[in-house]
C-alpha cells in the first residue's frame, strides 16, 4: 500500500497538525529516505567518530540532554512566577532533579566518547523555536505545557529508546521519569477549574494545541535525523521490516496517550 495511504489511517482525533507532518515526513521517505531540515544540523563530534557508539544513540541522549536542561530553565522560571511560597519551593526541587537528569545523560555521553555540548548542538535551534512558539500566557497554562507537552515527549522518547541498548534504554527510562511534576500541575488545575470553571474551555484548546504542535516537533526532528529514522525503520528481531505504517500506529499510541491525561483533568482533547 502506499505511503500516503497508511498516513491516512491515523484516528481522527489525531491533530490536524501532526497529519500533516506526518504526510510531509512520508512523502520525503518514499522519495529520499530523509528529511530535509531549514538549516544544517549535521553534528560534529569532537571525537573521532570510531570512538563513539551508534549515532542514532548519540542524536536521542542529545536531544535528550537538550530537553532536560530546557525543562530545567522553564521549571526554575515557573517558580519564579509561582503564587505560592510552596509552590515556589517544589517547582524549586523539580527543576533540581530535571538539571540532575541532565546531568546524567551527559556523564553517559561522555562514558560513551561523545562529547555532551555536541550532541546537543543539532537540536538547539528546533527545540528553542519550539518553545518560543508556544509560551505560556499564564501561570495554568504553563503547568498544563509541562504536564501534557512533556508527557507526549516522554513517550515519543520512549519509543524510540525500546530499539536501542539495554543501557540506553534503561538510562533513557530512568531520566524521563516524573519528578512530581504531573501531580503538582493536576492538584493545581482541578483546583483552578473548580474555582472558575470557564477556565476548563481555554485550557482544553490549549491541550489541542499543544498536541498538534508536539506531535509535528517530534515527527520533525526525527525525520531529520537519518541515524534515528533508520532505527526505527530497521529490521527487528524476527526479520520483519517496519513500515509507514507501523510509524502511524506510533503516533496513534501517542495521541491516545494524550487523551488520558487530558481526562483525568477533566479536560476534552
Amino acid at each position: 500500500m502506499p505511503l500516503l495511504a497508511n498516513a491516512e489511517q491515523m484516528s481522527w482525533g489525531t491533530p490536524r497538525s501532526a497529519k500533516l507532518a506526518m504526510r510531509k515526513l512520508l512523502v520525503d521517505m518514499r522519495q529520499t529516505r530523509t528529511f530535509s531540515w531549514p538549516v544544517p544540523i549535521v553534528p560534529v563530534y569532537r571525537l573521532a567518530l570510531f570512538v563513539v557508539t551508534s549515532p542514532a544513540v548519540i542524536d536521542l541522549l542529545g536531544v535528550l540532554a537538550y530537553g532536560e536542561l530546557v525543562a530545567f530553565e522553564r521549571t526554575a522560571t515557573d517558580a519564579s512566577l509561582a503564587p505560592t511560597l510552596e509552590d515556589k519551593a517544589a517547582l524549586a526541587q523539580m527543576a533540581s532533579a530535571e538539571f540532575a537528569h541532565f546531568e546524567q545523560i551527559s556523564a553517559h555521553l561522555t562514558s560513551l566518547g561523545a562529547d555532551p555540548i555536541a550532541a546537543m548542538q543539532p537540536f538547539v535551534l528546533p527545540l528553542d523555536q519550539f518553545h518560543n512558539t508556544l509560551t505560556p500566557r499564564d501561570w495554568l497554562e504553563g503547568l498544563l505545557k509541562a504536564y501534557v507537552g512533556d508527557g507526549i515527549a516522554n513517550d515519543f522518547y520512549r519509543e524510540i529508546s525500546s530499539h536501542m541498548d539495554t543501557d540506553t534504554a534503561t538510562l533513557v527510562t530512568k531520566v524521563l521519569s516524573d519528578v512530581g511534576h504531573a501531580e503538582f500541575a493536576i492538584e493545581r488545575i482541578r483546583i483552578a477549574i473548580e474555582q472558575d470553571p470557564k477556565i476548563a474551555g481555554r485550557l482544553a484548546l490549549w491541550g489541542r494545541r499543544l498536541m498538534g504542535e508536539m506531535i509535528s516537533q517530534a515527527t520533525l526532528v526525527a525525520g531529520s535525523r537519518p541515524a534515528l529514522q533508520e532505527l526505527f525503520f530497521a529490521r527487528s528481531a524476527d526479520e520483519t521490516p517496519k513500515t509507514a505504517t507501523d510509524l502511524t500506529a506510533m503516533v496513534n499510541r501517542l495521541t491516545v496517550s494524550h487523551a488520558k491525561r487530558m481526562d483525568v483533568l477533566g479536560l476534552a482533547s
